[in-house]
């Protein structure tokens, strides 16, 4: 994969000049991210080409969609491989304060997802499908502890929520401001706000995912 404007050393450079400006501890991170980082490149650039709207191989820092899915796979990758918890927790934090989403490493992502814009998006430790998009102020969330399935192909457009014991099918598009709360989608279908809070469904027009992804 090419690194638009970058190299490998450049960009953990890069990387680590961010975590000790924002995390001033005099404790070094280089060693752990430099072990992990081609696998989080790797993992980074397999998401950027199953993205339509992304130039398949070039994965390009400067992109904050890119650069916020970056800092995920890279502290999932280095907790998944057992590293320092300290420094996973300070690539989640640094992902937080640059580009305003919640999203802790331990949370298992898909291999391929697409992020609108990240402000202000929360995601609870879910189960989340492959081939997800999120915009901002989009919330996953946990209700009594219990937290809900999203299936493959979802669509939260913004300012929109998954709650609780809810179970999203397959291609189940979520409208902009709609709450999904503790009740379940059949699927191949847009989700709309109704009376009382209720939930009303209605089969899409066209095949919206395919706008979004190389499927």
């Amino acid at each position: 994969m090419e690194l638009k404007g970058t190299s490998r050393e450049a960009l953990l450079d890069y990387l680590c000049r961010q975590l000790d400006t924002f995390f001033p501890d005099g404790v070094s991170c280089r060693g752990e991210i430099e072990r992990c980082l081609n696998e989080g490149l790797a993992r980074v650039g397999h998401c950027i080409d199953g993205v339509k709207m992304w130039e398949k191989g070039r994965f390009d820092y400067l992109h904050s969609t890119q650069y916020t899915l970056f800092l995920y796979y890279l502290a999932n990758t280095l907790w998944r491989a057992g590293g320092d918890p300290r420094v996973c927790a300070k690539l989640f934090y640094l992902n937080k304060t640059l580009n305003g989403i919640d999203l802790f490493y331990e949370i298992e992502m898909p291999k391929v997802f697409f992020i609108g814009h990240s402000v202000g998006i929360v995601l609870a430790k879910a189960t989340y499908g492959e081939f997800l998009v999120l915009y901002q102020n989009s919330t996953v969330g946990k209700n009594h502890g219990v937290a809900p399935v999203l299936g493959e192909g979802v669509i939260l457009y913004p300012n929109s929520a998954v709650i609780g014991r809810s179970r999203l099918g397959d291609r189940s598009f979520v409208s902009q401001g709609v709450t999904v709360l503790n009740t379940d989608t059949p699927g191949a279908c847009c989700v709309y706000q109704g009376p009382g809070g209720t939930v009303v469904t209605k089969p899409p027009k066209h095949d919206i995912l395919a706008d979004f992804f190389r499927l």
